[in-house]
C-alpha cells in the first residue's frame, strides 16, 4: 500500500506511477499546479489521469503560455475540479428543482429541450410563457438548474454540469424578494403528487425555511421525509450563515433523511492542499442531528447569465472588447453606447487603458465570458451534489435514497485542519460515489477495482 501525495488515499502499490514513468510535460504540469508535490513519491494513476484529462480539456478553450499549466485565473469547469467521470451524465434521471424562478436557458433546452414541466406553486399554474419571460426572480433557479444539468451549449461544452443529460422539472416556490417556509412545503407536496408522472428521482432545494423546527412537528420537514420514504433523494443547501454567531441549518436541510450540503472553497484549483472552509451554515439541529452531512464547492462556480438583462448586455460587450484588436476598440464602444456608462466616458482612452478598464470590470463583476459569470453560495454546492446523485442513479437505478446518502458519506474525504462539525463527513467524491453505486450500493470498491472500472 502507498498513500498518494495528491489525493491522500491509501491505494495498492500497483496503482502508483513512479516519476520515471511520467512524461516531462505531465511532470511540469504537476509541479506548476501542485508546488508541494515531491516527484520521488510518485502519484496514483487516477490523479495523473485526472490532471492529464483536465489539461487537455481546458487547453482547448483556455490556452496558457507554454501549454504546460492549467489556467490559474479562468474558472475551471465543475466536472474537472471534482474529477467526475465524463462517461455518466445523468441519462434517464429526472431532477426536480425548487427555487425562486427559472428560465429556459440554451444549456438545458438546446439541442434538445430537457425541461419536462414547469409549475408555479404561487399561482398553481404551469405557464410556459411565464417561464420564458426573464425577470429578477428567474436568475437564481436558472443558475442552480444549469450548474447541475447544463450541457455547456453556449460555451461549446466547457461549462457543463455533471448531470448534463438529466431531465428537469422546475418548481417555482417564491420570488427574489422572499421564499416562504410553507411555499417550499407546497412545492415538495406537488413533487410528491407528480413524482411518478415525470419519473422524479431527485429533488434539489437551493433555498431554506424561515425558522428552526423539529422534523417531528414541522410540515416542511415532514414533506421532505415523505418524499424520501417514497424513493426520492432530497438534497438541500445548508445555508450561508457560517460566519455569523448563530448559524443554524434550517428546514428542510435539517430533516434527518435530507442530504444537507455545506460548502468549501477549492480556490479554483485542482490542488487538494488549497481547499479551505466556506461560511456555510452548520451545527446541531433542534432534534440533535449534526448537519451538514457533506460539502461541495460553493465558490468560483461557473453559472449562466440571465439572457435579456443589462448584465447580459454588459458581459457580451466586455467579451467582445477583450477579444478585439486595439484598432477596433473605439468603434465597438461607439456602436454600443448606453450599455456601460463608465466605458462610454472612457472611449477616448488609449487601447491599453481601455483593456485595463475592461479587465477590471470583468473581474469585479465576476464575468467569465459573454454568457457566464462565477457565483458562490451553498445554493450551488447542493446542485453539484444532486448532479453526482444523478450519475449514481444512472449506473444503478435500484439505489434507495438511504443507500445514496450512505455512499456519499462513506466516500467523502475530510478536509484537514477544519472542524468536523463544519464539514460533516467531508468533500463529496464524485468518482468513488459512482464506483460504489456500480458495485451494488453498499459495497465500496477497492482502489484497484475503482481504477479498472474505467471511470
Amino acid at each position: 500500500m502507498f498513500v498518494c501525495a495528491v489525493c491522500q488515499y491509501a491505494l495498492e502499490d500497483d496503482l502508483r506511477v513512479p516519476a520515471a514513468a511520467i512524461s516531462h510535460v505531465s511532470r511540469d504540469m504537476l509541479h506548476l499546479n501542485l508546488p508541494y508535490w515531491d516527484e520521488r513519491e510518485g502519484i496514483c494513476r487516477d490523479c495523473l489521469d485526472r490532471f492529464t484529462h483536465a489539461r487537455s480539456r481546458v487547453s482547448l478553450y483556455l490556452p496558457t503560455p507554454g501549454g504546460t499549466s492549467l489556467p490559474k485565473f479562468k474558472i475551471l469547469p465543475t466536472p474537472l475540479r471534482l474529477g467526475a467521470s465524463p462517461r455518466y451524465t445523468g441519462r434517464g434521471v429526472t431532477i426536480a428543482f425548487l427555487d425562486s424562478g427559472f428560465y429556459p436557458h440554451p444549456d438545458i433546452t438546446q439541442p434538445v429541450n430537457r425541461i419536462l414541466h414547469y409549475h408555479n406553486v404561487l399561482t398553481r399554474r404551469a405557464d410556459p410563457a411565464e417561464l420564458a419571460t426573464p425577470d429578477d426572480s428567474s436568475w437564481h433557479g436558472l443558475m442552480t438548474s444549469v450548474v447541475a444539468a447544463g450541457n455547456g451549449f453556449l460555451s461549446k461544452g466547457l461549462y457543463r454540469g455533471i448531470a448534463s443529460s438529466a431531465k428537469l422539472v422546475l418548481v417555482k416556490v417564491g420570488t427574489t424578494r422572499r421564499i416562504y417556509h410553507d411555499d417550499i412545503r407546497r412545492g415538495l407536496d406537488w413533487v410528491y403528487r407528480h413524482r411518478h408522472r415525470f419519473g422524479i428521482r431527485i429533488v434539489n432545494i437551493s433555498c431554506g425555511g424561515d425558522y428552526e423546527a423539529s422534523y417531528l412537528t414541522d410540515p416542511l420537514s415532514q414533506a421532505a421525509e415523505r418524499l424520501v420514504k417514497a424513493g426520492v433523494v432530497v438534497v438541500a443547501a445548508s445555508g450561508n450563515a457560517g460566519h455569523q454567531r448563530e448559524h443554524p441549518v434550517l428546514p428542510p436541510a435539517s430533516a434527518p433523511s435530507v442530504i444537507a450540503v455545506g460548502g468549501f472553497d477549492d480556490k479554483n484549483t485542482l490542488d487538494p492542499n488549497e481547499h479551505d472552509v466556506y461560511h456555510s451554515s452548520y451545527g446541531v439541529t433542534v432534534d440533535g442531528l449534526q448537519k451538514p452531512e457533506i460539502i461541495a464547492p460553493s465558490i468560483w462556480i461557473a453559472a449562466p447569465i440571465l439572457p435579456g438583462t443589462p448584465t447580459a448586455q454588459q458581459a457580451a460587450l466586455y467579451e467582445q472588447l477583450s477579444r478585439a484588436p486595439d484598432g477596433e476598440l473605439r468603434a465597438i464602444l461607439a456602436r454600443h453606447t448606453g450599455i456601460d456608462a463608465e466605458l462610454d466616458a472612457a472611449a477616448h482612452l488609449e487601447p491599453y487603458q481601455l483593456r485595463l478598464l475592461v479587465e477590471g470590470k470583468m473581474r469585479n463583476e465576476k464575468v467569465i465570458s459573454g454568457h457566464y459569470k462565477h457565483v458562490d453560495g451553498t445554493s450551488f454546492a447542493a446542485p453539484i451534489v444532486s448532479s453526482i446523485v444523478a450519475q449514481m442513479l444512472e449506473v444503478n437505478p435500484r439505489l434507495t435514497p438511504q443507500q445514496v446518502k450512505r455512499i456519499l458519506i462513506r466516500t467523502a474525504r475530510r478536509l484537514p485542519n477544519i472542524e468536523a462539525d463544519r464539514q460533516g463527513w467531508g468533500v463529496v467524491n464524485a468518482r468513488l460515489a459512482v464506483a460504489a453505486a456500480l458495485n451494488g450500493g453498499d459495497i465500496l470498491p477497492s482502489g484497484h477495482d475503482f481504477h479498472l472500472n474505467g471511470l
